[in-house]
């Protein structure tokens, strides 16, 4: 069981992140009734100005737990097969073999065998996903390149295949959610942001909450600092860019109230059904970015704090990153214990010669205060 929240704790957990090494961050963490907002550092390091707890923020894969709601309440109405073949609704991009194999579960658990289209969209990323070997010139050549997507969901089509459909373990996958949100069009007539918009961030009451229709943030937000390993020194301000590149798998902007209230309705049945809720969290093996194999479900992973395995399953949520944005979402599923952490620097993690991310001071502070908000 999880101790009271201690708002002296927590205090002394975020300003350790920001000492350890990231120029801000904030949280929101909620315990009961009780809420604690916290923040740290600074939003800006040329000006100074202060991180505030209600900053918008890009919050890369979380994303992918709205993309998975909409489509799940496509099912809900019956328009969408949850085990039907992905192919009997885009027979173009899913012909023949593939389209009668490929379930819509297994595009939004990432059983789908189908790649990651990221390295041939940014050629200078190969090899993916050990990014790390690799240098940041195309961030900054495609800053504001307007990707297509069909065009990207074709790269990761026309790629080796990462498995065989419905195989375990899974490999995550940004073209299964691009192939989601072709889904949501080909049913509705309507694009998949109006669809994710208005059956989850309105149907949650989010105010700060959208998916980007322009390179830059609108209303109060952070720069965004990414370090690609230290190879960007001093790291560089990726806050204004075209998201594109990811689209509705990836693009959100949000703020840590937003995506507790989020989570929160989620877990209450508020956004799809218990019975759906349910499906979300059944899950299977999945070889993650970072090439751990973790447990995920449609668009849901459990998730630890601690890390403590024995505690693994008591808290649900997805974490994400944008370039210079990482943003972590947990809850219990009762939705009385809920967290939500924003980072304005990424891959902070210097390499050593086998061009593996040493740790970092930043690591342990972040765990330390993943600890304080969930376990007290």
């Amino acid at each position: 069981m999880s101790n009271p929240m201690d708002p002296a704790a927590l205090h002394h957990a975020i300003e350790n992140v920001h000492r350890a090494g990231v120029p801000g961050l904030f949280a929101e963490v909620w315990d009961g009734d009780r809420v604690w907002r916290g923040a740290a550092g600074v939003a800006d390091v040329t000006t100074g100005r202060p991180v505030t707890p209600d900053l918008r923020h890009r919050v890369g894969s979380v994303t992918k737990t709205f993309t998975a709601a909409a489509v799940l309440r496509q099912v809900e109405r019956g328009r969408i097969g949850l085990d039907a073949p992905a192919g009997r609704y885009l027979p173009e991009l899913l012909p023949g073999e593939r389209g009668r194999t490929i379930t819509v579960r297994m595009l939004l658990d990432h059983t789908s065998g189908l790649a990651e289209y990221l390295p041939y969209a940014y050629p200078s990323l190969k090899p993916f996903p050990d990014l790390a070997r690799t240098g940041p010139e195309s961030l900054e050549e495609n800053r504001y390149t307007r990707f297509d997507r069909i065009e990207l969901i074709e790269l990761g089509l026309a790629a080796p295949p990462a498995g065989a459909p419905g195989s375990t373990p899974g490999f995550y996958s940004n073209t299964n959610y691009l192939l989601l949100c072709e889904l949501l069009e080909a049913v509705t007539g309507t694009s998949a942001e109006e669809c994710i918009t208005r059956d989850v961030i309105e149907r949650a009451g989010l105010r700060d909450t959208e998916l980007p229709a322009s390179p830059r943030i609108d209303g109060p937000h952070s720069r965004m600092y990414e370090s690609w390993f230290g190879m960007l020194e001093p790291p560089r301000d990726f806050s204004e860019f075209d998201m594109s590149w990811v689209g509705p798998s990836a693009s959100l902007i949000s703020t840590v109230g937003d995506l507790n209230r989020f989570y929160g309705l989620l877990f209450a049945g508020e956004i799809v059904a218990p019975s759906t809720l349910a499906e979300m969290r059944r899950t299977v093996p999945v070889v993650s970015q970072e090439l751990r194999t973790i447990p995920y479900g449609l668009g849901l992973h459990p998730m630890d704090p601690a890390p403590d395995p024995s505690r693994t399953g008591d808290f649900w949520g997805h974490g994400g990153s944008a370039w210079g944005a990482g943003t972590l979402a947990m809850g219990t599923l009762d939705g009385r214990r809920r967290m939500c952490v924003a980072v304005n620097l990424q891959r902070w993690n210097v390499l050593d010669a086998s061009g593996r991310p040493q740790p970092h001071a930043v690591d342990a502070a972040l765990t330390a205060l993943y600890r304080a908000a969930l376990c007290g």
